[in-house]
């Protein structure tokens, strides 16, 4: 079907493209019943602005800024290569993407690099933000200064960001309940939880979901305290490995977070990773080996290409003041065994 340009309203209008622009960009200038006439165009021919046309024609520009964590998280790193690599693709649209590395472990230093941002630097930023008061003022003081904020993949639904990119996590949390809760025989077993840190939003949820199943329907698994290896392999092998070594009868782990590596390691030097019900989050080269050869027995994964793109198109309809599209920007929940593993790039 052939697009509805600026010409058929003003036809339908009867009146000159310039006054069709007047009215659109709300400028003076227009008699009331002439408003009007043109409105009435609008609405009859369903007309909606091409706003890529006109920022072309504006010369506009969008300064997105991406905070997003460092380290050895290989989400993470899969999050940034995703920005890297689609914002090349966006040179025609006049946006670029700056990707600034954060510690989303450490509050203050997150505050910090929100506090130096106002529109001079940029127009809209995406941050993976922990959950902790300081970083709510942070942003909200960066929303008073004009430029537009969404939360990225962990929210902060207590600030005045404007919109949340990434996948419902007390779900998250609750398909992984479902999930060990299925794979685990009636009689009472142990779990041992890992979490990043339970300050993080996503990682809080993730754990209130999972806890929520298990106890509504799966009230014989006994969940063990929640170790916290702040997403850090090294340290995470370690707290797995004294969680073995304390429960010789444990029946299933849950990593809440980020630092599967450390767990592959653990479970495998232990000689149990065959023994033990695995469940972890996103789909790396390792979490994909792991699920392979047997040491991980499900995952639950989030497209990291999906958010960037996301966020950008969410980021740049906030500078447009155009309308959000809810259903392209959901993102969804994937649940990987080692049958239905797709290929990696």
């Amino acid at each position: 079907m052939q697009r509805v340009t600026i010409h058929d309203v003003a036809e339908k209008a009867g009146v000159s493209l310039a006054t069709v622009d007047r009215v659109l960009n709300n400028r003076p200038g227009v008699r009331a019943a002439t408003i009007e006439k043109v409105r009435d165009a609008v609405r009859t021919l369903k007309y909606t602005p091409d706003v890529f046309a006109a920022n072309l024609a504006k010369k506009r520009n969008y300064r997105l800024h991406f905070l997003i964590p460092n380290g050895p998280n290989a989400f993470m790193e899969d999050l940034t290569r995703e920005a890297i690599a689609h914002a090349a693709t966006l040179e025609r649209e006049r946006v670029s993407v700056h990707i600034e590395p954060i510690d989303a472990f450490d509050g203050h230093r997150v505050t910090g690099t929100l506090a130096i941002l106002d529109k001079s630097v940029c127009d809209g930023v995406a941050v993976v933000a922990p959950s902790f008061p300081e970083v709510r003022a942070a942003i909200d003081r960066l929303q008073d200064r004009g430029v537009h904020v969404v939360t990225l993949v962990s929210d902060h639904p207590a600030s005045t960001r404007q919109h949340f990119v990434g996948i419902d996590n007390l779900a998250a949390g609750r398909v992984a309940g479902r999930l060990l809760g299925r794979f685990l025989p009636g009689q009472p077993a142990k779990i041992g939880l890992i979490a990043g840190s339970l300050g993080l939003r996503d990682h809080a949820d993730r754990y209130a979901g999972f806890t929520e199943v298990l106890s509504a329907e799966f009230p014989h698994l006994e969940t063990l305290k929640v170790r916290e290896g702040r997403d850090d392999n090294a340290r995470t092998r370690d707290i797995v490995a004294k969680l073995l070594e304390e429960h010789p009868d444990l029946a299933a782990l849950y990593n809440i977070g980020a630092g599967n590596r450390g767990v592959i390691a653990a479970l495998e030097k232990d000689g149990r990773g065959s023994q033990l019900t695995f469940i972890g989050h996103e789909l790396t080269p390792y979490t994909r080996e792991a699920l392979i050869s047997g040491t991980m027995d499900a995952l639950i994964a989030q497209d990291p290409g999906h958010e960037i793109r996301s966020a950008i198109r969410v980021l740049k309809a906030l500078c447009d003041g155009a309308p959000i599209v809810e259903g392209q920007e959901r993102i969804g929940i994937d649940i990987f065994l080692k049958d239905n593993l797709p290929d990696l790039a």
